[in-house]
């Protein structure tokens, strides 16, 4: 049976101040949504409309059969540059929330209150949280009913510390998201080589490494929505 899942995507498009664009990461959001794009989806940002394609993306999977399909796909590309405002969203609508990676999310869904909110309800009502490489960075501040945050005692993955030094990144971060995560009690774990498929499930959370854990992560959260 079809569920709703909700792909919350950054509006950031900004990479600090190196003057680079950034934005969603496009193999997080195309293998995920053709593994999932039997249910049905609706798409939200910050601040709706328009999203930010991380433009390295594109050039880094040109051979990717699924992003290139991706970027020509009709339905996709107005799913993505239509989106509604996360202020918008009515929790009890959805039995999932999917976060996207690229840079973007360490910006701006790691400090939005509207995107916490989504979270923290979605979870708290029994539905799947799934967040991929950088988009982990929208659970760091995500608060419970309890007032634990929500990754404390939690085993997840996102973007290694060492794989953002080996983008150049590191010093362009406001923060290191693996360091996050675990200050704030997550249970970190990655893959035993940088950019290894690695998707860790610790009961309705769902979490990937990296751009080459996409589709694993779509698999995982599809097997929990059955």
């Amino acid at each position: 049976m079809a569920k709703n899942i909700l792909f919350v995507l950054t509006s950031h498009s900004e990479l600090g101040s190196t003057g680079h664009k950034t934005g969603w990461y496009l193999p997080e959001v195309a293998h995920p949504y053709y593994v999932l794009a039997h249910h049905k989806i609706t798409w939200a940002s910050p601040k709706g409309g328009a999203t930010p394609m991380d433009p390295g993306s594109a050039d880094a999977f040109k051979a990717d059969p699924e992003c290139a399909k991706f970027l020509v796909d009709p339905v996709a590309q107005a799913a993505v540059n239509n989106t509604v405002q996360l202020s918008t969203i009515n929790v009890a609508d959805y039995d999932a929330v999917v976060v996207p990676g690229g840079h973007g999310p360490v910006f701006d869904l790691a400090y939005d209150a509207e995107s916490a909110r989504i979270i923290s309800g979605v979870y708290e009502r029994g539905g799947v949280v799934g967040a991929i490489c950088h988009g982990p960075a929208a659970l760091i501040n995500v608060k419970l009913s309890n007032g634990s945050y929500l990754v404390n005692g939690k085993k997840l993955t996102a973007f290694s510390n060492a794989e953002e030094d080996a983008v150049s990144l590191t010093a362009a971060m406001p923060y290191l998201l693996e360091d996050e995560l675990v200050k704030h009690g997550g249970i970190y774990e990655k893959a035993g080589a940088l950019w290894g498929e690695h998707v860790v499930v610790d009961g309705q959370l769902v979490t990937g490494q990296n751009p080459s854990s996409g589709h694993a992560f779509g698999k995982a959260i599809s097997q929990l929505l059955q």
